[in-house]
C-alpha cells in the first residue's frame, strides 16, 4: 500500500494524505455510534484530482468511501474497520462555480456547504429551498448522493428535484459532465437520476447544477394545537385546499417530542406543551408570491376553517420573522433534545399520508405491550408522509443497554409494521451501512436484481463505496 499512498501524495499533495494523528472527523459517525479505521484520508481540490485518487486506487483494487460533510445518519460515508479503505473527503471542492439568474439556476462543487449554497442564491435575490437542520455543515455532494429531503419537500421537493444536472467521476476515473442546466434533455437515459440517491455506490459526483425560485413575497408561520394525529391529516388537507402550492412546510409533532424540548433547551420556549387538548402540535408555513396582506387573508381563513371543523384547539402566528425562527427553533431542536435525553433508536420512514395515524396508534400499541414504558418521539414531515419515529428506553433505564438488548427486535416491528402499511424503512436518510439487511428483506427479488446489475455494470471492480445500499 506504501506504493498507492505515494500516488495519491503526488496527486494532491503530501498534506492532503492522513494517514496518522486523530482522524476522527472522517472515521466517526454524526451519531458517533460507529468508528471505522481508513487507511488514508484524501483530500482532492479538484474533479481532475479525484478522477486521479479513483482511477489509482481502481489500479490498486482500493476500495473508495466518498464523504462529504460527514453528516450522513445511516452510515454510508463512514469506513469499515478493516483499514484498507480510503477516505476520498470532497470538502475541498467548495466553489459556487456560476449562478445563472436568467436561467434559474447555479452550479457548486461538491465540498460547498448547503448553507453556502443558500447564501450565494439569495445573494443572487433568489432562494435555494432546501433546507435541513444541518445546513451548516451538510455538502451539497453528499445531499444529492443521498437524495436530502428536509423541511420544504411539501412544495419544492427532494434534492433530486432541485437538480438540473451532475459532474460525476466514474468507478474507472473517467469524468462525465451533465452541468448544462437543461429543463428538458431526452436524449437517452437519465444517467443524472442514476446516481442521485445512489449514496457514492456508482460514481462519486463533483458538482451540481441546481434548481433556483424566486423569493417570495411574504411568509407566515403558525404553530397549532391538534386533538390528534387524524386532526393533523384533516388539517394538512385543508391547508392544501386553502394555500394551494402557497404550503411550504407541514410538520408535526407529538407531545413527548415537544416535553423532551422543554426539559433541556429551556431557552425554547414551547407553545401548547402541556395543553390538554393537543397531545400533536403542527409547524405550518405559508409562502406568498403576491403580498403580505394576500398571505395572511388566506392563512386566517384557513384557521377559521380549521377550528370550524375541530382540527385544532388553539393556534399562534408568529408576528414576525424572529418569532417563525423561534418555532422552527423548537422544531429542530428535536433531535438535540433526544440526544441529551440519552441514546435512542432511530427510525427515518415513510407511509402514505392517509395511513400514517393508524400506522402511529397500531405501532404505539404494539411497542408499549412488547417493552413496557418505553417512550416514543415522533414527530417528522408530516405533509410529504415522513416521520422520525423513535423509541426512547424507559424512564431510569440505561439507554445504552436498552439500545444493546431491544435495538433488533424495535428494528424488525416497526419495519414489519412500516411494510404492513405500505411505506418505506428509509424515507430521507438512506440505506448506508446501517439498513443493507433491511434493504434485502423488504426491497422486491426484481428490484434488487436490477439494482445489482446497475452496481456491476458501472462499478465491475466493486470499488466505490463496497458494503453500502448492496452487498
Amino acid at each position: 500500500m506504501s506504493d498507492l499512498l505515494h500516488t495519491l501524495r503526488q496527486i494532491v499533495g503530501p498534506a492532503e494524505v492522513h494517514t496518522e494523528g486523530d482522524l476522527s472527523a472522517w472515521e466517526q459517525d454524526w451519531r458517533r455510534r460507529a468508528r471505522g479505521k481508513a487507511l488514508a484520508v484524501v483530500r482532492p481540490a479538484t474533479t481532475q484530482q479525484v478522477a486521479a485518487v479513483v482511477r489509482a486506487c481502481a489500479a490498486a483494487g482500493t476500495p473508495i468511501v466518498p464523504q462529504g460533510g460527514n453528516t450522513g445518519l445511516s452510515l454510508g460515508a463512514t469506513p469499515d474497520a478493516s483499514g484498507r479503505e480510503i477516505v476520498l473527503s470532497l470538502t475541498r471542492l467548495n466553489t459556487v462555480r456560476a449562478v445563472d439568474p436568467a436561467n434559474l439556476t447555479l452550479t457548486a462543487e461538491a465540498g460547498c456547504l448547503l448553507h453556502a449554497v443558500q447564501d450565494a442564491a439569495a445573494q443572487a435575490g433568489l432562494l435555494f429551498p432546501l433546507s435541513l437542520a444541518s445546513e451548516g455543515s451538510c455538502t451539497i455532494g453528499g445531499n444529492l448522493a443521498t437524495n436530502a429531503g428536509g423541511t420544504q419537500v411539501l412544495r419544492y421537493g427532494n434534492a433530486r428535484e432541485l437538480c438540473l444536472g451532475l459532474e460525476v467521476v466514474t468507478a474507472q476515473g473517467e469524468v462525465w459532465s451533465g452541468l448544462r442546466g437543461l429543463r428538458k434533455d431526452n436524449t437517452g437515459y437519465d444517467l443524472r437520476d442514476l446516481f442521485i440517491g445512489s449514496e457514492g455506490t456508482l460514481g462519486i459526483i463533483t458538482a451540481a447544477t441546481l434548481k433556483l425560485f424566486p423569493r417570495p413575497a411574504a411568509q407566515l408561520t403558525a404553530w397549532a394545537a391538534v386533538p390528534s394525529l387524524a386532526h393533523a391529516v384533516t388539517l394538512l388537507a385543508l391547508a392544501h385546499q386553502h394555500l394551494d402550492a402557497g404550503l411550504t412546510a407541514f410538520e408535526a409533532m407529538g407531545r413527548f417530542a415537544l416535553q423532551l424540548v422543554q426539559q433541556h433547551l429551556p431557552q425554547l420556549r414551547v407553545p401548547f406543551v402541556e395543553h390538554p387538548d393537543a397531545p400533536w402540535c403542527v409547524l405550518l408555513e405559508n409562502s406568498d408570491s403576491e403580498s403580505a396582506d394576500h398571505a395572511r387573508a388566506r392563512f386566517e381563513a384557513l384557521m377559521e376553517s380549521a377550528l370550524a371543523q375541530g382540527c385544532i384547539s388553539d393556534a399562534v402566528v408568529a408576528e414576525n420573522l424572529t418569532q417563525a425562527q423561534q418555532l422552527w427553533q423548537i422544531r429542530e431542536g428535536i433531535p438535540l433534545a433526544q440526544a441529551k435525553e440519552g441514546l435512542n433508536i432511530k427510525h427515518d420512514i415513510a407511509v402514505p399520508i392517509s395511513r400514517i395515524a393508524d400506522f402511529v396508534a397500531h405501532t404505539d400499541a404494539l411497542l408499549t405491550r412488547e417493552l413496557p414504558g418505553v417512550r416514543l418521539v415522533t414527530f417528522g414531515h408530516l405533509g410529504d408522509g415522513n416521520l422520525h419515529y423513535n423509541v426512547q428506553a424507559p424512564q431510569g433505564c440505561d439507554a445504552q443497554a436498552f439500545l444493546q438488548a431491544h435495538e433488533a427486535h424495535v428494528n424488525a416491528l416497526v419495519y414489519d409494521a412500516v411494510a404492513q402499511f405500505g411505506g418505506s424503512f428509509s424515507a430521507e436518510h438512506g440505506v448506508g451501512a446501517l439498513k443493507v439487511r433491511q434493504l434485502q428483506q423488504y426491497q422486491s427479488p426484481v428490484a434488487l436484481g436490477l439494482m445489482r446489475t446497475l452496481k456491476r455494470a458501472l462499478d465491475p471492480q466493486n470499488v466505490l463505496n463496497p458494503g453500502r445500499v448492496l452487498v
